[in-house]
């Protein structure tokens, strides 16, 4: 998309998935999985939300044109939306409130750190969000690896794991 000077193609179509209907499914699923056993039911609003998120993100996408813009330093991306503030609303309330609600002390640690993400990307770089929102990921990347790295030291994690595994 930089050499090309942005446009539309399979990379800007592909990059689209990846970051618009794929997380608002995702992030709630695996908060699902992660979650303690009694924290599982407050968690199936926020998937809910997500699914319906993702399923009308994914066919704006699969229907209409994905664009890419290069502005500055950032990729704006354009996509054809009806309520946009809608879907956006959707999108962090699936993948922010799955992790608030978790009740696992990382994952909500990690869930303020992507509201106050979202909140600086959409300040600062409200044209770019999507963008600026990709440098947020990272960091909360590296939240999440301290998490299964904690999660991994705990006594006992490891055979129930293997356990699982059969």
């Amino acid at each position: 998309m930089w050499a090309s000077d942005g446009g539309r193609g399979p990379a800007t179509v592909v990059w689209a998935v990846i970051a618009l209907p794929l997380p608002a499914v995702w992030v709630p699923v695996g908060t699902v999985c992660a979650a303690a056993p009694h924290a599982r039911h407050r968690l199936f609003l926020p998937l809910a939300i997500g699914v319906a998120t993702s399923a009308t993100l994914a066919y704006a996408l699969a229907t209409g044109p994905v664009t890419a813009e290069i502005r500055g330093h950032t990729v704006g991306y354009a996509v054809d939306l009806s309520y946009p503030s809608v879907l956006v609303a959707g999108y962090l309330l699936a993948t922010v409130g799955s992790l608030l609600l978790s009740g696992d002390r990382w994952l909500v640690a990690l869930g303020g750190l992507v509201a106050v993400g979202a909140a600086v990307c959409w300040a600062l770089w409200r044209m770019e969000f999507v963008s600026t929102w990709c440098a947020v990921a990272a960091v909360c990347s590296m939240v999440l690896f301290g998490w299964v790295r904690a999660r991994s030291a705990v006594p006992g994690t490891r055979a129930r794991r293997e356990a699982f595994r059969g």
